[in-house]
């Protein structure tokens, strides 16, 4: 069985809640994992791979046909393979996508990289030397669907946050009426008016939620610095603006 929607971005900007709360609608079915990572870590497993993991989906939908699936992968937004090959594979799918404050997400980000155990630099250090980290990394992604590449994954805390490159690259591929674009700060102050957008991006009834709390938070509490967020602010302002232009919105973004 095929999704017949993706989360595929940001990281650290809400997909898990919001996945989590679409899968507990009665025509929404899970697939196997929130995070299949297919088109991204798991490509040379094959399609067929793939449509196992929505195994439970399929058997499902023998009971009810209106059923639908999808899945959530916030590494698929950013990973420079990944718009061609969900093209290639899924021209119809629906493409949601959650974008939150690029400063906010990238000390989001550096913090559960921490938590992992997988940053030991101070995010300062960690910015200063992304640029380093990063070098060569696309390049080799692209020549090679079998490479990994552990810094692209972990240490790109300002990259992620420069929607607009990723978004040109998708948009480029697929039509925009099969694209839902989403403001992070939307959902976590109203969720039951994103999740209710939501089922009318995928023509499903509305459907009431007991608690839309939220998932996958980080629970570290993070002192002040206003120097770093003020460099941070400064760093993506101009990318921010091309956004809002490309899209017609306006995130209202800036500190």
């Amino acid at each position: 069985m095929q999704p017949d929607f993706l989360i595929i971005g940001a990281q650290k900007a809400g997909t898990t809640s919001l996945y989590a709360y679409l899968t507990q609608h009665p025509q929404i079915l899970s697939a196997k994992e929130k995070e299949v990572h297919f088109f991204d870590l798991n490509f040379d497993r094959g399609t067929a791979w793939y449509e196992s993991q929505f195994e439970i989906a399929s058997s499902a939908q023998n009971l009810n046909h209106r059923s639908i699936s999808g899945e959530a992968t916030p590494y698929y937004l950013f990973h420079p393979c990944v718009p061609q090959r969900v093209y290639n594979y899924l021209p119809q799918v629906k493409l949601i996508i959650l974008l939150r404050n690029p400063v906010v997400r990238a000390i989001s980000h550096y913090h559960h990289e921490v938590r992992l155990g997988f940053e030991q630099l101070s995010i300062e250090q960690a910015i200063e030397q992304e640029s380093t980290r990063l070098q060569g990394e696309v390049e080799k992604l692209r020549s090679d669907d079998n490479y990994y590449s552990y810094n692209h994954q972990h240490y790109s805390y300002l990259s992620r946050g420069i929607y607009i490159e990723q978004l040109k690259i998708w948009m480029s591929l697929f039509p925009k009426e099969q694209f839902l674009i989403l403001s992070a700060e939307d959902l976590y102050s109203n969720p039951a008016a994103i999740f209710k957008q939501v089922l009318e991006f995928l023509n499903l009834p509305d459907y009431e939620l007991k608690d839309y709390g939220k998932y996958n938070a980080g629970t570290e509490k993070n002192p002040s610095n206003h120097d770093l967020e003020q460099q941070l602010t400064n760093f993506f302002q101009p990318y921010n603006q091309q956004l809002n232009d490309f899209l017609g919105l306006d995130f209202n973004w800036d500190f």
